[in-house]
């Protein structure tokens, strides 16, 4: 890819915000970039892998697919270019990737190994303080969610699983979970649950099928 596409390309994602144009010219022309082009239903990294690069999807959609620890449920999102996959776990105690991504549409993908990544934190202020910023800016949300107001009713803790339970508080989320496990989860009872879902579904919020609940877009259901 020439440096003039590089360079277009970089300016789509916060990492690379604010930088100059100089600086920008030296990170195309002299960064060791992976490029790859993938069609619709391809894996592209799966829970439990080590993350050892940083990629960057530039064009398409993927799914976000992430497990609960004892896999009695899942949650399916679907997230759109310009994205990053996961940067968080490049550093940190756990370095892997938590969720799996699969191309939903043909994507592609530019890449950075962490060696590449490392250097550009060292060399540029501005990548630095954004790729700060961006850790922080995730910390301080999962802090103040601990505090926020206790929900009140069943349809306050539903909404507030959906949310806790997405990588993103917007879009498209199809849930995977038994009446039961989901009754469990809001500790109340079947009957009840199966009420709100009828509910919800009368005020099209929600489509509720059998082991599966389809979310058009979370942030109708949360306001």
């Amino acid at each position: 890819m020439a440096v003039l596409q590089i360079y277009d390309q970089l300016l789509q994602f916060p990492l690379f915000q604010g930088m100059s144009r100089d600086d920008l010219e030296i990170v195309a022309g002299h960064t060791r970039f992976g490029f790859s082009k993938l069609s619709s239903g391809k894996k592209i990294v799966v829970d439990g892998e080590p993350c050892t690069q940083l990629y960057f999807l530039i064009n398409g959609s993927v799914t976000v697919e992430t497990f609960a620890e004892d896999h009695r449920f899942s949650v399916v999102e679907r997230m759109s270019a310009p994205f990053i996959l996961q940067q968080e776990a490049i550093f940190g105690y756990h370095q892997c990737y938590t969720h799996t991504y699969t191309s939903l549409t043909k994507v592609n993908l530019l890449t950075i190994d962490k060696e590449e990544v490392l250097r550009l934190l060292e060399e540029f202020l501005i990548f630095r303080l954004n790729m700060v910023n961006l850790f922080a800016t995730q910390t301080q949300k999962l802090f103040r969610r601990a505090w926020q107001r206790s929900p009140q009713s069943l349809r306050e803790r539903a909404c507030r699983f959906f949310l806790e339970h997405s990588t993103y508080p917007a879009g498209h989320k199809t849930f995977y979970i038994l009446m039961g496990q989901l009754a469990e989860e809001l500790n109340d009872s079947r009957l009840n649950v199966s009420r709100l879902l009828k509910e919800l579904e009368q005020e099209e919020l929600v489509e509720s099928h059998r082991g599966r609940v389809e979310i058009p877009q979370l942030e109708r259901l949360i306001m």
